[in-house]
């Protein structure tokens, strides 16, 4: 007589199973990758064609396919810089030397395709809601008093191995694009206080809802990038640019479950990227707009 198989179980056993049984809700924090989206001015921006359509070729049974051809830059739409995006004096993080990194078109160390997945406690600072407002006055300057007034509202403190997510607003400009990237009239930010206070908190990455994360005076465009240097290149910090923070701040949400996966881009400066807050059922506060 045959062993009967062992029972299969019907429910998760898993602790993180049971908790997304549970109920959560899933925040796309990535905007959307098209024609005419706003770009900064020192990458490539997005294009896209259909290269094949429906009709163009069809098979013996009457089905054909469709694809695209897609030419973008690694630093457009929602995206995370690796740490050899930036150098200071011909140094990348480390002290590795940048000219001898990046022979053969690709970087030798830091390049994307050794990030590693994040799945881990990410806070959002709601910068603007602490200011009492929806967006951020162009230009702004995001100070250390900043960040911990806005930590103080949420109740949570950015630790280590966390990724920081720093609300400005600015996503509401998305459909401007000339608005959005601020050239002229300046764009808000972190300064290098608030990246220092950040970064000595330990952070991972660290998120905005702007093209650079940093402040952009008004009139200076991108000439100058001072918080990149000090967080890619000073303090190991990745940057995620571009976001979307807009659901996620209305929901209330402080803390959560992040995700986000680069792609693997050998030796490449930076990555598309669609990162994910997942939140359990009753977490977060939502919040009315102002």
């Amino acid at each position: 007589m045959t062993d009967a198989p062992p029972a299969v179980p019907t429910t998760a056993t898993d602790p993180l199973l049971t908790a997304i049984a549970a109920g959560t809700t899933v925040h796309d924090l990535a905007q959307p990758l098209e024609n005419g989206m706003p770009c900064s001015p020192n990458h490539p921006g997005f294009r896209m064609a259909l290269l094949r359509r429906h009709g163009d070729g069809t098979r013996p049974d009457g089905s054909s396919a469709a694809n695209e051809l897609i030419v973008t830059g690694g630093h457009v739409g929602t995206h995370i810089d690796a740490l050899s995006h930036a150098s200071h004096h011909g140094r990348l993080f480390g002290g590795h030397d940048a000219a001898a990194a990046q022979q053969g078109g690709r970087f030798a160390v830091h390049g994307i395709d050794t990030v590693p997945p994040m799945v881990c406690r990410g806070v959002l600072l709601d910068v603007a809601a602490a200011h009492g407002t929806d967006v951020l006055d162009p230009g702004y300057g995001i100070t250390a008093d900043d960040l911990a007034h806005a930590a103080a509202l949420a109740g949570v403190l950015p630790a280590e191995q966390d990724v920081c997510l720093v609300r400005t607003g600015w996503a509401r400009r998305w459909n401007d694009a000339e608005a959005y990237i601020g050239q002229e009239t300046g764009v808000p930010g972190l300064t290098e206080s608030a990246a220092a206070w950040l970064a000595d908190r330990g952070v991972r990455a660290i998120g905005a809802d702007t093209t650079a994360v940093e402040q952009i005076p008004p009139g200076q465009g991108h000439a100058v990038l001072p918080v990149h240097r000090t967080l890619l290149v000073d303090r190991g910090v990745h940057l995620i640019e571009h976001m979307n923070l807009e659901t996620l701040a209305a929901a209330g949400a402080a803390e959560f479950l992040f995700v986000l996966s680069p792609l693997k881009i050998t030796g490449g400066t930076g990555s598309p990227v669609r990162p994910l807050a997942v939140l359990t059922a009753g977490a977060g506060t939502p919040r009315e707009s102002r």
